[in-house]
């Protein structure tokens, strides 16, 4: 029988752990916090943008002053927050989570982030005897809002445990897939997936649409056939046949993602001209698509050679 490592710190693993906080209040943070105090966990908030904290003052998320004062006062602390930049500022800034939290505290990063800064925040907030887990989520806003969303997990399995009533509060899927990090890289390979689909499924429709094919039939078809992917299950149905276009994720969003996904093939020389195909033709998007637009209208982008 293995013996317990004792360097690790002790924490709640009861129902109790009930004082949840939420860094970073935008769109998916939002609907976090809201979904976690439907649940009945006493939520606090915080972000940058006051005004973002004060709003959700009527869901009952209590306000917070700063990052210090969230991290003092919570059990489990979510970060939803946009790139690997900020998570680095609001951990190990002044007043940041590792100068301000209790030891016993989990954090939850639900960054869509890069895989060595997630493991550089995880080594050095264990050190300071804090748990680490990396869970990024897919879903979307209204994912978040309905706790609807899918929850990939990096982290030691007594972390997971210790925090599962929080997370079946805010998502209807969680996978385990690993130690600190593998969260991350899983996310990231789920968005080069979704990059490509769209894509891939924007050259089928035109193909199809130049020979006389409905597009919306072809979609359909390909929906209930073998050539199905996110794009014509979801994407194409919910916010690009209809014109919509408000996913609530901007193509500066999307672009991160695909850059960090090819940094990841890059650092780890794995052969994948698709995918690298699909990076560059995102990455030159940013010519004609705005960094603002919804992420979607990358199946508005023809290359002109």
């Amino acid at each position: 029988m293995s013996r317990p490592d004792t360097n690790q710190p002790q924490v709640q693993r009861s129902a109790s752990m009930k004082t949840v906080g939420v860094v970073g209040l935008g769109n998916m943070g939002r609907g976090m916090a809201l979904s976690a105090k439907r649940a009945g966990f006493t939520v606090l908030g915080f972000d940058a943008n006051q005004e973002s904290v004060r709003a959700l003052g009527e869901g009952g998320v209590l306000a917070s002053a700063s990052i210090a004062d969230i991290a003092r006062q919570v059990e489990v602390l979510i970060l939803s927050l946009p790139t690997s930049a900020i998570v680095e500022q609001v951990v190990f800034g002044e007043g940041g989570v590792l100068e301000s939290a209790k030891p016993g505290l989990i954090v939850i990063d639900t960054t869509t982030a890069e895989p060595n800064s997630t493991r550089k925040v995880a080594t050095a907030l264990r050190e300071a005897r804090i748990r680490f887990i990396d869970g990024p989520v897919s879903g979307g806003p209204k994912g978040a809002a309905t706790a609807t969303m899918t929850m990939v997990l990096g982290g030691a399995d007594e972390d997971v445990a210790a925090v599962q009533p929080l997370l079946s509060a805010i998502s209807a899927k969680q996978v385990h897939v690993g130690p600190a990090g593998a969260g991350h890289v899983t996310k990231l390979i789920n968005n080069l997936l979704t990059g490509v689909h769209l894509l891939v499924t924007s050259e089928a429709v035109r193909a199809a649409e130049a020979v006389g094919v409905d597009k919306e039939r072809l979609i359909e078809a390909l929906s209930g056939g073998s050539g199905k992917n996110s794009a014509t299950l979801t994407n194409y149905p919910t916010w690009i046949l209809n014109g919509k276009f408000d996913s609530g994720f901007t193509m500066k969003l999307m672009r991160k993602d695909m850059r960090l996904a090819m940094a990841l093939l890059e650092s780890q020389g794995v052969s994948a001209p698709v995918a690298r195909e699909a990076g560059r033709l995102w990455a030159n998007s940013e010519a004609s698509i705005g960094d603002a637009e919804d992420f979607n209208r990358i199946v508005e982008f023809v290359e002109k050679h």
